[in-house]
């Protein structure tokens, strides 16, 4: 599942892990469980994505390395976030091609970037209640949040400077593993702008011409 932050590549992901029973490897997830932990590692992530910038090949290789050996499952997978560029995408089809493995669809979620640069720096979450808001298109307001404003907070990256960073990044990165991908007849561009059910009633179309 490719795509710039706030594609919707999590919402998307999380829809095919219940209806398919796949189980998904989230590098964002990865990444986070690392700055959580307050790990080294996880400190100079931080700081990494602080920036705008993306995390080094060989971490990002690790992760995924250690985290499919740990569980010993090569089929049935999905990942989010992961590849990011060239290198990583050939490391990737190395990795499972050693069980006898390859990728089967390479979807690609394609989104307006000041849209979405909007839909992240706009997000507050509450950290009182759990929910999420948006300042530009759904606003905390008297009548959906009863907890006390100063409980709304943002990610520390999700500002619109480290976000043009993010996105321009992601294309730069990115479009040699789109072209790599579309050589193998594996890659499926969608429209990442339109309707959540619609996306994903899309996805399920392209993966059903695959299954037969």
């Amino acid at each position: 599942m490719l795509g710039p932050p706030g594609a919707g590549k999590g919402t998307q992901s999380h829809n095919l892990v219940n209806d398919y029973n796949l189980r998904k490897i989230s590098t964002g997830e990865l990444l986070r469980k690392e700055i959580t932990n307050k790990t080294s590692l996880g400190n100079q992530i931080r700081s990494i994505m602080d920036s705008g910038s993306l995390v080094s090949d060989k971490i990002m290789n690790d992760l995924i390395s250690k985290n499919l050996l740990k569980n010993e499952i090569y089929e049935k997978l999905i990942f989010d976030g992961y590849p990011r560029n060239l290198n990583q995408a050939i490391e990737l089809d190395n990795m499972i091609k050693v069980k006898g493995k390859k990728i089967s669809c390479v979807l690609s979620l394609e989104v307006d970037k000041n849209t979405v640069i909007k839909r992240i720096s706009g997000r507050q979450t509450c950290a009182n209640c759990g929910l999420i808001f948006n300042k530009y298109f759904s606003p905390p307001t008297d009548s959906n949040h009863k907890c006390d404003k100063k409980f709304l907070i943002k990610r520390s990256d999700d500002n619109e400077t480290t976000l043009e960073n993010r996105f321009d990044t992601y294309y730069k990165k990115t479009l040699p593993i789109l072209n790599y991908y579309k050589k193998q007849n594996l890659l499926h561009k969608i429209n990442g702008m339109a309707e959540i059910n619609d996306i994903y009633k899309e996805i399920r179309g392209i993966i059903a011409s695959i299954e037969t």
